[in-house]
């Protein structure tokens, strides 16, 4: 991770620690970089989500852009995972989508897409860094020269006829939820699911620009529940805001999580044939209760650092068709680079009308582990991580939960904590051990008091 982007772009409060300048700053690098060797204008797409200071980074990224030569096309509200897909079937230099996803409305984000939809490779993000910091000077475009700015409303529209044809039927009689955050899926997800004959129950999608995951999408999925409840219906889909991820809930109101759809949708490609290496990719905070079902199905598993930038490499690599995140990022690389929320909710439907179950029934087979997760803010994390005795007690923990659970300690990359995660069969169990763990860190004198 570099100075300004992490795992998931330049993201921070809008005009504090993310500004105008720097987006505008971001325009002028890309539209130059991806210029300089070509004959033809240098081509960008950009997508925004609801948030009031996405127009302000909209206009801020255009002027960069067109002032260094290149072509802007605006998407404009719009998901993440539509920039990736227009990004890689229209032949863009590169995409650049607006957003913080499930964060609040006042933070923001400049996340950047390749040629190919996938996130942009370290090598060139260490390059915008180094010029954000005035490590060196470019042109500026004159006369003929200076770019122009296109409305692009068709890719976005292009992108939806896209997820509505990878549907195997019909949606007819099924009464589906939708909570699409008051953020990018606002409009697109009750189109597609409308499309396919859903009888659709939307809310969450009357966005001001200030309410973009306020008590509504996959982080708030309690909203999402009560509404499958009261209403009957037969499945829920919660977004994020930038809806490249989806929390799903089932017919009885339970939350199915990122694991579970891992699990049903992996089953399914396995019972068909389909599941390519055998193998789903996960993360390290895959739940306990994932890897136990995995294993009676003789389904293999890979597990990766957190984030899904490393779950797609890893799927790049191995040729794997399906992995993602307990967050709701679930990656099909057979239909696209990124995670896709709404997609996402097209192949759990799938599964549903092809088995002809209810989602409760087809996640029946997984038993969920108790966990509990604490963080710890330490003085140095290296050092905290490395002690002796920290390590000891990790052990320690590890030998007493057998094969009965796991415990996972790891450095945050955003943050200066330790977090500590145990898997047990009980929530007691859970507490005890996680406490061990903690006790000996401030102990050895490494917390942050």
């Amino acid at each position: 991770m570099g100075k300004y982007f992490g795992t998931d772009g330049f993201r921070g409060e809008a005009n504090v620690t993310l500004t105008v300048e720097h987006a505008y700053k971001v325009g002028r690098f890309l539209g130059w970089y991806f210029g300089k060797d070509k004959s033809e204008k240098c081509r960008v797409v950009i997508g925004k989500d609801t948030r009031r200071s996405s127009y302000m980074f909209e206009y801020s990224l255009v002027a960069g852009l067109t002032a260094s030569g290149a072509d802007a096309y605006l998407l404009h509200v719009t998901t993440t995972p539509s920039v990736s897909y227009v990004a890689r079937t229209e032949d863009f230099d590169c995409g650049i989508m607006i957003s913080a996803s499930h964060n609040p409305y006042y933070d923001n984000g400049i996340k950047l897409i390749n040629s190919k939809g996938e996130k942009m490779d370290e090598e060139t993000i260490l390059k915008v860094e180094e010029y954000i910091d005035g490590g060196f000077e470019i042109p500026l475009a004159a006369k003929d020269e200076i770019g122009c700015t296109v409305d692009h409303a068709a890719g976005r529209n292009r992108y939806t006829g896209y997820l509505i044809s990878l549907a195997t039927r019909s949606y007819k009689n099924m009464r589906v939820g939708l909570d699409c955050a008051n953020g990018s899926a606002w409009m697109l997800a009750k189109s597609v699911f409308d499309a396919l004959g859903a009888k659709t129950y939307v809310i969450n999608a009357e966005p001001d620009g200030l309410n973009i995951n306020m008590n509504a999408g996959s982080t708030h999925i309690e909203v999402l529940q009560r509404h499958v409840k009261e209403h009957g219906l037969d499945v829920g889909f919660a977004f994020d805001g930038d809806a490249d991820r989806c929390i799903a809930v089932d017919d009885k109101g339970n939350v199915v999580n990122g694991d579970l759809i891992l699990y049903v949708y992996g089953k399914y490609l396995k019972d068909r044939g389909k599941l390519l290496n055998n193998t789903v990719v996960t993360t390290v905070m895959s739940n306990f209760g994932l890897y136990k079902a995995f294993d009676r199905e003789g389904i293999d598993y890979e597990k990766t650092a957190v984030g899904d930038k490393y779950v797609y490499e890893n799927m790049v690599k191995n040729g794997h068709r399906i992995g993602g995140e307990q967050s709701g990022h679930i990656i099909f690389s057979k239909y696209a680079n990124t995670g896709d929320g709404i997609l996402t909710a097209i192949k759990i439907m799938e599964v549903i009308l092809e088995k002809k179950m209810p989602l409760s029934r087809l996640t029946e087979p997984v038993k969920i582990y108790p966990q509990v997760l604490k963080n710890i803010r330490v003085k140095s994390k290296p050092e905290a991580q490395n002690d002796g005795d920290v390590q000891a007690a990790v052990e320690n923990v590890a030998k007493k939960l057998g094969d009965s659970g796991r415990i996972l300690v790891r450095e945050s990359g955003t943050e200066p904590v330790i977090r500590v995660m145990v898997e047990a069969e009980t929530l007691e169990d859970c507490e005890a051990h996680v406490d061990a763990v903690i006790r000996v860190i401030k102990e050895k004198g490494h917390e942050v008091k």
